[in-house]
Order: C-alpha cells, then structure tokens, then sequence
C-alpha cells in the first residue's frame, strides 16, 4: 500500500516531491503553480519522471540531511555505494540578496567501490500534454515542449550526455552532479560550483533552524514542519501556499480533488501567526505587505484567495488526458473557490496581523499607518458580513449557511481589532468593536447553541457537529471551564472521532458523504480535549497521529481511519501547523489565546 513515500525539497521559488527510491514525480518550473515538468504521481504512464537508480541494487536508504531541506538517497549495490543530495539551492549573497532560483541539483557521490548507475529522463512538459523533444549542445540538454504553451529546461551534467537520455548504465568514478533548471545558465557549471552551492545552502537552513524557537520535545518532527512550512512561502511576494500539489485525492478513486498552489488567506494567516510566535518576523511581515499590496485603497475587499502573484481569477479546469492519483479523477487546475463568500477569513487575518505587532514590537515603534487602515477596512466588512450566509471554512460547494464557525471568527475579527486600537491609542474605536464583538458573541450563544444536542452544532439550526468548533477555545470565544465548551467538544468527539482520529463533519455535501479524517481536525481535538481536562485522551490521540506521519515526518491534509494511509495533498501547511500548535500546547502548556495579550505595565497605550 501507499503511504506518500515523498520527501519535498524547495527553495520558496518552487518544490519538488522526491520518492523514496529517488525519483522526481512531482515538479513544476520555474514556480510553484507552474505547469508540471514530471507528474508521475499523479499518472504511472504519461506523467514523468526523472529518476537516478542502479545496476545490482542491495538497499536504498533515505533521509533529510539534518536540519535542512535536503534529501539524501543512499544507494549500496554489488559494485560499490554512492548517495545522491536532492534540494533547491537557497542561501544569501554577498550583497545580502536571497538566491532562490528555478533550479534542482541532483550531487551525486561515490563512497565506495565502482557503482553504475542508470537515469531514466522521462520529461513531460505542461502537466504531460506530450513528450518532450531533447536538444544537444556542449555544454547541456534543451528540453522543449511539444504541445501547449512553449516551455524549455536545461539539463547540466557531467555525465556523458547521450547515455542520461537513453538511460544506459553509468559507471561512477567520481562525484558527478544533474542541474535541472528552467533557465540557461550565465556562467560554467562544475563540480566546485555545484560543491560551493551545497554548502552554502546547508549552511542557510542550519542558521535558519537555529534562529527558529522550539520546543524541547519532539524537537526533530517540529523542525522538519517548521522546513516544511517554510518551504511553502513564495519568495517574490511572500504568498503562503496551503500544499505544492494540486489533484492529489481525499478519497482514493473519488472525486474530491482539488488544488492546492495557491494562498488562501486563512491558512496563510494561520500559519504567518504560528512564524511570528516561533521568532520569524521578516517572513510574518513579507506575508502582511503580501496583503498590503492587495488592499491599496479602502474600497478593496481582501479575496479568500489569490494566486502566489496575487492573482484574483484561479477559474478551475480539468485534464482529461491524465489518470490521476491512482485513477482518482479528475485532475484539476485552478479552483473554483475564490468566488466564494468566507466571512471567517477577516478574524485570521486580524488575529495575525495583532500576533505579530504585539509579539514583535517595542513600544518605541509606532504602529505603520497602512497596516492600521487595512485593519479598519477589515473591520468595516466585518461590520457589513457578519450576519450574512457564508460557504464556511471547508468551501462545501453548496447551500450557504450561517456557520457557527465563521461567526466566531467574526468575534474573533472585532475582539482583535479593539486590542489593537488599544495598542495604538484609539480607546474610542477600542469601544465601539468591543461593542460590536459582545453583540457577535451574544447572536452566536442564542443562534449557534443545540440544546438538544447540548453543543454549538455546524450552523444556526443545524443538528450536525462541526470539529471548526473546536477552534472556540484555541481564540479564547469562551473560558475552557465552561459548561458549554466542555459539552461541545464532548459531543464533537462522540459524533466525529473514529479511530482516535477526528473528521471535519459527518454531513452530506454536494459531493456525498465525507470518508477520511481530517489531521488538522485530529489535532484541534487533541488540543480541546487536553484544554477541558481530558489529558489522557488527548495523549492517547496525539501518539497515535504521530504515527502516521510518513518515513520523513511528513504530513498530508486527509487520513484513511481503518488503514491510517496519507490521502488529499501533500504535503499540507495545514497540518504542519496544527502539529507545531499541538506540541506548544502539550508539552509547554502554551496558551495561543493569552500569550499576545498586552501586558500591564508594558509602555503600550
């Protein structure tokens, strides 16, 4: 069976996934929402690949190279062993310039022996439309489309260059390297360039953990999702995208595939929080003048979301030509859900943009007038949408309702907005969204509250359970003691916890019936539980998830319960993110809620 046997390498230009046996069946160039240059993951047959094996192979072992994102395969055969370092060259210039470009190495070394190894180059341009077309020249092979839009890659080796194309055996004498990059290159490519590269991008990403604030437990899987996490930031804009896959399913052999390569701003906002918490403020604030740059004049409403250049339209289409991810079609590009209504999006966002000032700040540094007039343009919308029907945060393409959880976070937009009004010296504005945030908060207490089911159900008048819910503790909506908060999260674990896992919600959609449990669901029921005094259980749940993170710690958004198989993207910010909080939580009793809260005495208005 199955289990997402991929390692993501990336340098926030763009990412591939590298299978355990040292293939590349994910990548798209020169950027994140690219069309595919090898898709094998999502078709056996026409999608493409670029994989390094051998002659006489006894084992292959795989891992990250400690603290970074870069992947080693280790390959022993009869004839001698050698390692291949997958990764994306990232690292800091003399001029102080972030070096991203849209390129994979592929270094391979010879520990022993005299290996051989074999290249099967199966490139297939514009997500498969058609086989490449190779051209030879001295120093590189030119890959070029066929079909579709014009693209071309260049391929540098060392290697001798008509043997890498007809996959014949290699013999490896010494190091060797591929350079795979969607650019002709300036100047000479060797092995002392390939060399110096290396060690300066290892050398980025160990400075990077190190400057990263974490935990003492499950310290290895908190960094390997905070890489992950990282690896999901476009450089030239600071777009968070939510996964770097698009069609990879919820269910095996069903319909609910979607794509994910693109910045939702919930998601973004969620995870650019967890950042500015763990010491990160450069990238919090390359994410909020992402959204400055959105929101130039007070009359612009902020989308649910955009592309990674901030594009509006991401009209949805299908590829009939390909198979899908274990014949689960279709594959889709694009997504339909930017002309949605999510009113929730505007309680992220503010909630991070408080995070970050409150945590990040000094007193002696005034609040940036832009970034106070998108929270008063944010405010305003609230003011507009908060008692309209919205498709809520998991974007059912039906009905829309009033969602419980899209009010709360309503509340959440308002209560937010008034500390920061404090923060800046605003006491009246202060007031008058405190005011509007009692008022939310009474309409959810009378409207949102079951009292037959004893819990705050899906939406008003719903009796279906909704685990986003859950979420009312992780905002501080109401005090973990209680009564209410307590039976709702009882009643969400008796209605949606098979397993030890957590679904999102049990009701029919427009796509039938939901199957698979959702890991950021699973982990928002560890916190809930441990929050109201259940630590036993929560305990039990989180050993139990962790489980099932993939040989490189790696998460996707979906979980079969009765196989414990990764389905839906992959891997999944989301995820990621909740797993981090978890840990937070757990193991140092971190509360999200209270640690932005403006100290007494601090200097602040």
């Amino acid at each position: 069976m199955k289990n997402y046997h991929y390692g993501i390498i990336g340098n926030c230009t763009s990412s591939a996934l590298i299978s355990s046996d040292c293939s590349i069946d994910w990548l798209c160039l020169p950027f994140f929402d690219s069309p595919s240059l090898f898709a094998r993951i999502l078709d056996d047959e026409k999608g493409g690949y670029f994989k390094i094996s051998s002659v006489d192979v006894i084992a292959i072992r795989q891992h990250y190279i400690f603290h970074t994102a870069i992947i080693k395969t280790i390959f022993e055969t009869r004839h001698g062993v050698f390692e291949v370092n997958d990764y994306m060259p990232r690292f800091l210039t003399t001029q102080g310039e972030t070096h991203c470009p849209s390129e994979i190495h592929r270094d391979i070394h010879v520990i022993s022996g005299r290996p051989q190894i074999i290249i099967e180059l199966i490139p297939r341009p514009n997500y498969a439309l058609s086989n490449a077309q190779f051209h030879f020249e001295k120093d590189y092979i030119k890959i070029t489309s066929q079909k579709g839009e014009y693209n071309s890659f260049y391929l540098y080796s060392n290697l001798d260059h008509q043997k890498i194309v007809k996959g014949e055996p290699i013999e490896l004498s010494e190091s060797s390297f591929f350079l795979l990059s969607y650019h002709e290159k300036l100047e000479p490519i060797n092995l002392y360039k390939i060399y110096v590269e290396y060690e300066k991008t290892k050398s980025y990403w160990l400075d990077w953990v190190y400057r990263t604030k974490l935990p003492e437990s499950y310290q290895e899987m908190v960094i390997r999702s905070t890489i992950t996490l990282k690896l999901l930031a476009y450089q030239r804009t600071g777009a968070v995208i939510a996964a770097p896959t698009t069609s990879l399913p919820e269910i095996i052999g069903k319909d609910r595939n979607w794509d994910y390569r693109y910045c939702w701003v919930r998601d973004a906002s969620m995870i650019i929080d967890l950042y500015s918490r763990l010491g990160h403020e450069r990238l919090a604030e390359r994410y909020l003048n992402f959204i400055l740059n959105r929101m130039l004049l007070k009359h612009e409403n902020i989308a649910v979301m955009y592309g990674i250049n901030g594009e509006k339209e991401l009209t949805e289409k299908i590829l009939d030509h390909l198979n899908g991810y274990e014949h689960s079609r279709p594959v889709r590009i694009g997504n339909d859900a930017y002309r949605q209504k999510q009113n929730d999006l505007y309680g992220e966002l503010i909630e991070t943009i408080y995070t970050n000032f409150i945590l990040n700040r000094r007193p002696s540094i005034s609040f940036d007038e832009e970034v106070w007039a998108v929270v008063r343009s944010l405010v305003n919308k609230v003011m507009m949408v908060w008692r309209d029907a919205d498709s809520g945060i998991w974007e059912q393409r039906g009905a829309v309702q009033h969602y419980v959880h899209s009010k709360m976070m309503n509340w959440v937009a308002m209560d937010r907005a008034a500390k920061i009004a404090q923060y800046v010296g605003k006491t009246k504005y202060a007031q008058n969204c405190l005011k509007m945030a009692h008022e939310i908060k009474q309409d959810i207490l009378t409207y949102g509250w079951n009292e037959k089911k004893q819990a705050f159900t899906m939406y008003y008048g719903s009796q279906e359970m909704d685990a986003a819910n859950l979420l009312m503790l992780h905002y501080g909506f109401l005090d973990k003691k209680d009564p209410r908060i307590i039976s709702t999260v009882l009643r969400i674990y008796e209605d949606l916890v098979r397993n030890n896992f957590a679904m999102r919600y049990i009701a029919h959609d427009s796509l039938g019936f939901p199957e698979n449990a959702f890991i950021v669901c699973t982990f928002w029921m560890i916190n809930a539980l441990y929050l109201i005094g259940e630590e036993e259980k929560a305990r039990g749940m989180f050993e139990n998830i962790l489980q099932c993170a993939n040989p490189l710690g790696l998460f996707s958004e979906h979980i079969e319960m009765a196989t414990q198989r990764l389905t839906g993207n992959f891997p999944q910010g989301y995820s990621h993110l909740a797993f981090i909080q978890t840990v937070f939580l757990l193991e140092t009793d971190y509360n999200w809620s209270d640690a932005c809260k403006i100290p007494k005495g601090s200097g602040f208005p």
